[in-house]
């Protein structure tokens, strides 16, 4: 019987390892439409550019190169979501009307190095970055100006870069939108410490409790990486509504062909040294004190259940801003990503966003 086990048990590793393999080619899939044919003229590439000094990685993809320009700012900082888009993509998606680049910031997912300067790892120099990109974006495809996405941590970097370069953009759409992220972590655990005394879950209850919100340390990487972000996708308040399974993140990376086995490796390790080193900055940053007026349209887009990073803050921070144009989408069914929950609401509401800005 033991012999037996231990049989299975090797199959299962190597079966796992044959499957991870034959998923890391490195290489985006071509875009098909719903009869599964390749779209004619579509664009579905990974390209590698020179930025401020390092070779960064993105991932562009459309329908038609002739469509208006996204560039879409990850969140984390150190996540790059393309594989869990991916993953959830339905018939309806952004690249239908839009070529959207999802690029691998500085210290994240496959531009990630083990050479990188910690020291480079600033939100000035992110900016800086982001204006390479940009650039490069709108040269290669011949336009003028594009818009500019962040979602989570991409949205604190997005508004930066929106204050500094509004010549650049059309518009700026916040989805997931930083704020003053420290008040929103307290705002947060509040939430999850009632919520666990109201269901009588004692194993969070005991979790919560010694945790003293109002200590200047607090929220420390420990807190949000060991014990909030476990809680918020428990309660569904977190990255998905819908709920979220750690092994559910863990395939979507898995079976994205776009990444290498050790591109896969470096998403891992580029999320640690991202968040040790961004995301203290954005807790030390309040947006409502620092950024308050753009040049440019601003837009929100923010899940009625997202907790991870506040909705109630997001949408004060809209009210509370300057913009020659502004506009709160609110998505009944999400949590902090409405683009991957509600995608097909998110394409509509960008497709209107396009239109008032083309």
């Amino acid at each position: 019987m033991l012999v037996i086990i231990l049989g299975v048990i090797l199959v299962s590793i190597i079966l796992f390892i044959v499957v991870v393999f034959i998923n890391s080619t490195g290489k985006l899939p071509q875009l098909k439409d719903t009869q599964g044919k390749v779209i004619k003229d579509s664009i579905s590439e990974k390209v590698w550019i020179e930025v401020n000094g390092i070779k960064q990685g993105m991932f562009i993809r459309g329908e038609n190169k002739d469509n208006p320009i996204v560039l879409y700012l990850h969140g984390g900082p150190g996540t790059p979501m393309l594989q869990f888009v991916t993953y959830l993509e339905n018939d309806e998606r952004l690249e239908k009307d839009f070529t959207v680049c999802y690029w691998d910031q500085r210290g994240s997912g496959m531009t990630y190095s083990k050479t990188t300067d910690p020291s480079t790892m600033t939100v000035d120099q992110m900016v800086e970055d982001t204006k390479v990109v940009t650039e490069y974006l709108k040269e290669r495809f011949g336009q003028e100006k594009i818009y500019l996405i962040g979602h989570s941590w991409g949205s604190y970097l997005g508004v930066k870069v929106a204050e500094r370069y509004p010549e650049d953009y059309f518009a700026y759409v916040g989805i997931g939108q930083v704020t003053d992220q420290t008040k929103s972590e307290r705002l947060a655990y509040d939430y999850m410490l009632n919520h666990a005394k109201d269901i009588n879950d004692k194993e969070i209850i005991n979790k919560l409790e010694p945790i003293d919100i109002n200590e200047e340390s607090f929220p420390n990487l420990n807190y949000l990486v060991k014990v909030r972000t476990g809680i918020l996708n428990r309660y569904k308040i977190g990255h998905l509504h819908q709920g979220l399974k750690t092994t559910d993140m863990l395939k979507a990376l898995f079976v994205f062909k776009g990444y290498t086995i050790s591109e896969k490796i470096k998403w891992f390790r580029g999320a640690d040294f991202s968040m040790v080193h961004l995301f203290p900055v954005v807790l030390s940053n309040n947006l409502f004190e620092s950024s308050m007026k753009f040049e440019i349209p601003f837009y929100i887009v923010q899940g009625d259940y997202d907790y991870q990073v506040s909705q109630v803050l997001a949408e004060q921070y809209l009210n509370t801003i300057t913009a020659p144009k502004k506009e709160y989408f609110s998505f009944n069914n999400s949590a902090h990503s409405p683009n991957m929950e509600e995608m097909g609401k998110f394409v509509k509401v960008f497709q209107i966003i396009g239109m008032e800005n083309s």
